[in-house]
């Protein structure tokens, strides 16, 4: 009977999860279609460029340097750094690159936090729209061009191409770059040929002056701001339109350590909307029957599933070991399904590689150490369900770069 029950609880487990995966497999697919271009427009929209940067002396300048040099009348834009809970000189160093500094008039611990004092402001100003950066982005010249075309197409909510500026410095960088070109190809591309919802993840993103007020201006609550806010746009029925051409080039993190840190904030991030947005995202799909609320919905379950992948393997486990007439796992299954999810997530990392072009000798540990990236996601997801993160802690940024240095990087 404990045989049954095991054999039961694992394979109604692993169907779900095939159902899953089986999903987003299904989906990605379409992000191998040829994209449809965005028609060019005049540059008629006004936008505040908008940089939240704390202790990010060593990266600002050539940032601000970077989105000086838009290929985009320079009166129709104002770029806009707000440092906060700095220690160095940032304030300093983006200032004498050229921009406009914004403090903050009450104490902040995110960079959500930021961005609602921010906006509270731009808001009272004559601006069509606003894009956001990270201090330690390089923003490619056709940037503010592409996220014009996408207003005069109707969007209202933009997500630009993520890519890296140091893919080739550590084995952990390599991977970042891997997961962003992945994210940007199978997921955003891939929502973009269905009509549904591009993601917004962080950086590099444009939203509507008009959709801002309409929301009351930027308010999150949780630990990955981005994600909450495509969740939010979402339930107002507002898609993120995905824009390959507004390029911006961010630091990945060296360090396991660094990324270990930094993914912990994500997954608490996750964690929190799963409680706060699951349950309004799943009846805004029954009830208005909107597929981007499902799919959405579908994002959300990654925690639970992660939870669901280690009961049913710690269930095929104790199979194993009780040595139960009905094996589920043997031995050799084992090992093969092993063998499988390792080759699998490095023939998933070269296969984008090369899908965007992005093969070099050096991105080769990326993709050959992809698999630890992935797998370390499961202790992170079954750490942040019982100690969550609860403060923002910094990743540091040194790769000191400027946009004309970039190809040689």
């Amino acid at each position: 009977m404990l045989s049954t029950v095991y054999t039961t609880l694992v394979w109604t487990i692993s169907f779900l999860f095939t159902c899953y995966a089986g999903y987003y497999f299904a989906v990605a697919l379409f992000g191998l279609r040829k994209e449809d271009p965005i028609p060019e427009a005049a540059p008629t929209r006004r936008f505040a460029v908008v940089v939240a940067a704390r202790n990010e002396e060593a990266v600002i300048g050539h940032l601000v340097e970077s989105l000086l040099a838009q290929d985009y009348p320079r009166e129709l834009f104002d770029v806009i750094v707000a440092p906060n809970n700095c220690t160095d000189h940032t304030a300093q160093a983006a200032a004498q690159a050229g921009a406009t500094l914004f403090h903050c008039t009450a104490p902040v611990r995110s960079k959500g936090e930021v961005l609602t004092q921010v906006f509270d402001h731009l808001l009272t100003q004559p601006y069509d729209g606003f894009c956001v950066f990270d201090a330690d982005n390089l923003v490619d010249p056709g940037f503010l061009r592409a996220m014009n075309n996408a207003l005069a197409k109707g969007a209202r909510l933009a997500q630009g191409y993520r890519d890296s500026k140091n893919p080739h410095d550590t084995p952990i960088s390599g991977c970042y770059s891997i997961y962003y070109w992945m994210i940007n190809r199978f997921y955003s591309r891939a929502r973009g040929k269905l009509g549904l919802s591009a993601i917004v993840n962080g950086s590099g993103f444009m939203v509507s002056a008009s959709l801002l007020r309409e929301m009351g201006g930027w308010h999150t609550y949780t630990m990955t701001e981005d994600i909450e806010f495509t969740t939010q746009c979402i339930l107002r029925g507002e898609r993120a339109m995905w824009v390959p051409q507004a390029v911006t080039y961010d630091e990945q993190p060296l360090t396991f350590a660094q990324s270990w840190k930094q993914r912990k904030r994500w997954s608490t991030g996750m964690i929190q909307g799963t409680a706060l947005y699951l349950g309004p995202l799943v009846r805004r799909a029954l009830t208005r029957k909107d597929p981007a609320a499902a799919d959405h919905a579908v994002f959300f379950l990654m925690p639970v599933m992660t939870v669901l992948l280690v009961i049913s393997a710690l269930a095929g486990g104790i199979h194993w070991l009780a040595a139960s007439p009905a094996l589920l796992f043997p031995r050799t299954q084992v090992f093969f399904q092993l063998f499988f999810s390792l080759s699998t997530a490095i023939l998933s990392a070269f296969a984008v590689v090369v899908l965007e072009k992005k093969l070099h000798p050096a991105i080769w540990k990326g993709i050959f150490f992809y698999w630890v990236y992935i797998l370390s996601w499961i202790p992170i997801n079954l750490l942040c369900l019982v100690k969550r993160t609860t403060t923002w802690e910094v990743i540091p940024h040194t790769r000191s770069l400027s946009f004309s240095r970039l190809d040689g990087r």
